[in-house]
């Protein structure tokens, strides 16, 4: 059984991901969320029971059995759903969080359990293409962790960690590389405007682009700069465009990016 406390995109990813996988049934697992028309579109889209409470939610996940709750809520919203769910989640019941920044330890001292899971998947879940790093508390058990790696694999990739740290590192490198991804994807199309291809025309070269290169860069196992050097050709279009964008900083700019948004993730933590 599986109960999901909120249900936002990820939320839906991994119900989706895990109905398509067959890795449970639709009366296996259950959800909730505040709003009204998400419940009946969770329920008519994934033949789910959905409910207004969590603690309803959580209780409707059959405690007799090997069970698991999902966090999938803001990270604003945390402090008040810890409280809630304090003494209905019960010490059989496995925890898995994806709520950004949030430390196992402050999940384990406000359910008052020990089997925490911690991890943080990317928007490409939706689709089955995601990659999720997770960590778990030293109580999980070989067997649970194989129920989690099966679990996470319904979302694409998963990635274990050691530290409870690299989950924060994979938020800014990985959950936030989205955006990276789309802000660069953006701005090539735009450059493709200026010079004169229409907007539909420069975003279908930008992407079948980016997305030919990601797969040659995966299926060839070279590093980035040695695939690099094969494209550029000295005096070429290639050297030219590459001088630009390291006058213009554009590494330091991503590193500076990546930086900040893993201060970030540390900083919700500690609030």
């Amino acid at each position: 059984m599986l109960a999901f406390v909120g249900c936002g995109v990820i939320g839906e990813a991994m119900i989706a991901g895990i109905l398509r996988k067959e890795l449970l049934r639709s009366d296996q697992i259950v959800a909730s969320h505040p709003r009204a028309n998400r419940r009946q579109e969770l329920s008519q889209k994934y033949n789910i029971h959905v409910f207004e409470n969590n603690t309803e939610a959580v209780e409707r996940n059959d405690k007799g059995k090997k069970s698991m709750v999902v966090l999938s809520v803001k990270p604003q919203r945390l402090p008040m759903i810890l409280q809630e769910l304090g003494s209905t989640v019960s010490s059989n019941q496995l925890v898995l969080s994806i709520v950004a920044g949030t430390r196992m330890e402050t999940l384990s001292d406000g359910l008052g359990m020990q089997k925490i899971i911690r991890a943080m998947p990317n928007t490409p879940a939706q689709i089955g293409h995601g990659i999720t790093a997770w960590t778990c508390t030293n109580d999980v058990s070989d067997s649970e962790r194989s129920q989690i790696k099966e679990l996470l694999t319904a979302l694409g990739c998963e990635l274990f960690v050691e530290t409870e740290n690299m989950i924060d590192m994979a938020t800014s490198l990985s959950a936030t590389g989205p955006t990276y991804t789309f802000l660069v994807m953006e701005a090539l199309t735009d450059a493709g405007v200026h010079m004169g291809f229409s907007r539909e025309m420069a975003k279908e070269l930008v992407q079948e682009t980016m997305l030919g290169s990601v797969l040659f860069a995966m299926e060839s196992h070279k590093h980035p700069a040695e695939l690099r050097n094969m494209v550029t050709s000295p005096g070429g279009t290639s050297a030219d465009a590459i001088y630009q964008m390291e006058k213009g900083g554009l590494r330091t700019v991503l590193s500076k990016a990546v930086y900040a948004a893993y201060q970030r993730a540390v900083a919700l933590g500690q609030n």
